[in-house]
């Protein structure tokens, strides 16, 4: 496996990362490479010129935002999985993060990385789902902002457009939420064969807020709406965890493959959001 040629640019800051897209639209970003560079040795993705971050500074960190947490794009996993505040006010963010495929992945990959290539086993994407994230978005044409929900379009496609550049993700703080995330991984990959991100807020014994996000069941990562609605306002026993278990899957067409059948895969999902709120009592 060898690469094609392509022309290479390390811009220094992120209105030169912006003007260098501009001028050479084919041209993709190179984050952490975790995802990209196998792709190309695999003959997978041939773009003509890579655009390396790695010298914009401005894109890494993470900072406190008052009721958001601010994610630089280019912040390595392994940094969102330590990061006190991430652990305090969004810890769904880094159970998930410290579970993304092995050291070396964890300590070259990054958050901005993960979230635009979209994978549908992806870690990331589900917790980031279940605590309603955004990611801001920049290019020559000026910034804006869409949830995670309107980012995830299906397998490796966003709805960013080709010069688009994510710089960063905010994250509502969830101080005193529940959260846990499970994931049954692919033994070689590492990758969720399912994986289930669960944020839980009570008062006075009942539900007040629920979110479960799953990955590695459908063509993207998805919000499971009915089995929420199940728990809102409920005070959970092992009934209610049950439904709302059953429905986790509802109106997703789960899929099957070499790894896990259909129906294996939608059983699986049940199994392990049962255990994730069972594992919140």
């Amino acid at each position: 496996m060898t690469l094609a040629a392509f022309a290479y640019q390390r811009p220094r800051s992120l209105a030169e990362a912006v003007e260098a897209m501009a001028e050479a639209p084919d041209a993709r970003w190179l984050s952490g490479g975790m995802s990209l560079l196998p792709m190309m040795k695999l003959e997978l993705a041939a773009p003509p010129a890579l655009l390396d971050l790695s010298g914009v500074e401005d894109l890494r960190g993470i900072r406190d935002e008052g009721d958001f947490l601010h994610i630089g794009a280019m912040t390595r996993h392994v940094e969102l999985a330590r990061d006190p505040a991430v652990r305090r006010d969004a810890h769904l963010a880094s159970l998930a993060a410290e579970r993304i495929g092995d050291p070396q992945v964890r300590n070259r990959g990054t958050v901005g990385g993960s979230l635009a290539h979209a994978d549908p086993a992806a870690d990331l994407p589900a917790a980031l789902l279940a605590l309603d994230a955004e990611v801001e978005a920049v290019s020559a044409r000026g910034r804006r902002a869409l949830s995670v929900q309107d980012l995830l379009l299906g397998p490796m496609m966003t709805a960013l457009e080709p010069d688009e550049l994510i710089v960063a993700i905010r994250i509502p703080k969830h101080t005193g939420h529940r959260q846990a995330y499970t994931k049954v991984p692919h033994p070689a990959s590492g990758y969720a064969v399912v994986g289930v991100a669960v944020a839980i807020h009570e008062e006075g014994g009942r539900v007040r807020q629920a979110a479960i996000a799953v990955t590695g069941v459908a063509l993207k990562a998805f919000r499971a709406a009915r089995a929420e609605a199940v728990l809102a306002g409920q005070a959970v026993d092992q009934e209610v965890l049950a439904e709302a278990a059953g429905l986790v899957c509802d109106g997703q067409d789960v899929l099957g493959d070499v790894y896990a059948s259909a129906a294996y895969r939608r059983q699986l999902a049940q199994v392990v959001t049962r255990r994730t709120l069972e594992g919140l009592r």
